[in-house]
């Protein structure tokens, strides 16, 4: 089981910057695809970036030049660097990360989906 942990969310006005974090457990963090989704109130839930094991990064279009993903293998920490956030950025961001399931250096063959718990995130004046 991989748990994830998001941190960084709260208030902020148009235009203004915030940097989310999550931190996830285990020792294989480094083999994930690791990604940031979203879900606005009444919304399904979508898929704002991600950022492969070799560092590959893909972005939905209305974050491109504005967001950047990015990993630290050492930590087990994925990060998301939202810059010049819109009032349409406002949603619970949660942090996913799909790969195996492994017991210390052991690992299944299949792939799973692994959620943090949400953290909010809101653009407002």
């Amino acid at each position: 089981q991989v748990q994830l942990v998001e941190s960084g969310g709260g208030l902020v006005q148009p235009g203004g910057s915030l940097r989310l974090s999550c931190a996830a457990s285990g020792s294989m963090f480094s083999i994930y695809t690791m990604g940031w989704y979203r879900q606005a109130p009444g919304k399904q839930r979508e898929l704002v970036a991600t950022i492969s094991s070799s560092g590959s990064t893909n972005y939905i279009d209305s974050v491109k030049g504005r967001f950047a993903i990015s990993r630290d293998n050492a930590e087990n920490t994925v990060y998301l660097q939202m810059n010049s956030l819109k009032p349409g950025d406002t949603a619970v961001y949660y942090c996913h990360a799909l790969g195996p399931l492994c017991s210390g250096y052991v690992c299944s063959t299949d792939n799973f989906d692994f959620w943090g718990q949400g953290t909010q995130v809101s653009v407002s004046s």
